[in-house]
């Protein structure tokens, strides 16, 4: 499939496949008719968290150039995070111009060994990967708001080589986004803008939020790719777990925008055996054979057979279905990746 390479400068006008598995019907729309395609008594629950400029250009300890990017902060023994303390992955020289796997190989790191990315800003190796020599925990020389305004003004977005071009940060943020978790957009939500929001409301659609960090997507190395997504953390309010279950009440359904709510909603779920709020952390991966609790229904980006984000939507949809959509989107000129269209998936 065609990979978009920028987004479109109406975000109402990206294409959106309506994928109905009761009337097993594919329909053509626009990002603009989702309030036509939703019900009055449906919640659609967002990801709000921001978006990182989570790859940061750097140096290792012998001047070799390299690439960091920021896979997100490391629990410690106890589960609590230390704001120094990120895990990332490590690239040679090069840039997003060129694919992931075919990137050149970092330099080998030890423990001890000190990275540096500009001059005001530096991390020292912690750990590394038992499965991959490029998957690091560092501890940077700042922390808090400081390390924060450091990578804000040192980071890019993490992109890929099928978008050249640079983008700059607000092409990587959704209309609401809040708390900076994410190292790449929650990407089903780009083209929810908030003229979108009060048509859903009008017609009786709630929106919910919850917070959950996006991680990378690819990484080119095989041994890290193959356990994508890794651990992310989230957070879901109390205001959002009362309105899935209003939505559950009056027979609505509960649509998920993007992989990443749906990891939250149903990593909660397996942990505690019901949807409750607060914050945690979810390793999960959801794919054929998984029972859905939580989430009914999801709205996502166009993605390619073989990838995380597609293995993850045999929760909502039959294999057979998911083949005849794909081939569909393929022959009418969908585009995909993080800047491409959308299919949303309902019953």
């Amino acid at each position: 499939m065609k990979a978009a390479a920028w987004p479109r400068d109406d975000k109402l006008a990206d294409r959106l496949l309506v994928v109905d598995r009761t009337m097993g019907s594919l329909a053509d729309r626009a990002m603009g008719d989702l309030p036509e395609a939703l019900r009055a008594g449906d919640v659609l629950v967002v990801n709000d968290s921001a978006t990182l400029p989570a790859s940061l250009s750097g140096v290792a300890p012998h001047g070799e150039p390299i690439e960091l990017r920021l896979v997100g902060p490391a629990p410690g023994h106890d589960s609590t995070f230390d704001s120094a303390r990120w895990t990332g992955v490590l690239f040679g020289e090069g840039d997003h111009r060129t694919r992931t796997e075919d990137r050149k190989a970092p330099p080998s790191v030890a423990v001890g060994d000190e990275l540096r990315f500009g001059a005001s800003l530096s991390a020292v190796v912690e750990g590394i990967s038992g499965f991959s020599a490029r998957l690091l925990t560092v501890r940077f020389s700042e922390r808090d708001a400081a390390l924060f305004a450091a990578i804000y003004r040192l980071g890019r977005p993490v992109q890929y080589a099928h978008v050249p071009e640079r983008l700059p940060l607000w092409h990587v943020q959704t209309s609401y986004a809040a708390r900076p978790w994410s190292v790449e957009e929650p990407s089903a939500g780009r083209s929810l803008t908030f003229e979108l929001f009060a048509r859903l409301k009008a017609r009786g659609v709630e929106i919910a939020t919850l917070t959950h960090a996006a991680g990378l997507s690819a990484t080119g190395d095989a041994a890290i790719d193959e356990r994508l997504p890794l651990a992310e953390r989230y957070e879901i309010p109390e205001r959002t777990v009362a309105a899935i279950e209003r939505a559950r009440a009056r027979g609505g359904r509960v649509i998920a925008v993007g992989t990443s709510v749906v990891r939250a909603l149903e990593g909660c779920f397996a942990e505690h055996g019901r949807l409750m709020a607060g914050a945690g952390v979810t390793d999960l991966r959801l794919g054929p054979s998984q029972r859905l609790h939580v989430a009914t229904d999801l709205l996502t980006g166009i993605h390619d057979p073989g990838t995380s984000h597609f293995e993850l939507l045999h929760a909502f949809a039959p294999a057979d279905m998911l083949a005849r959509a794909h081939a569909h989107a393929e022959a009418t000129g969908y585009l995909g990746h993080e800047l491409g269209d959308f299919a949303l998936f309902v019953h």
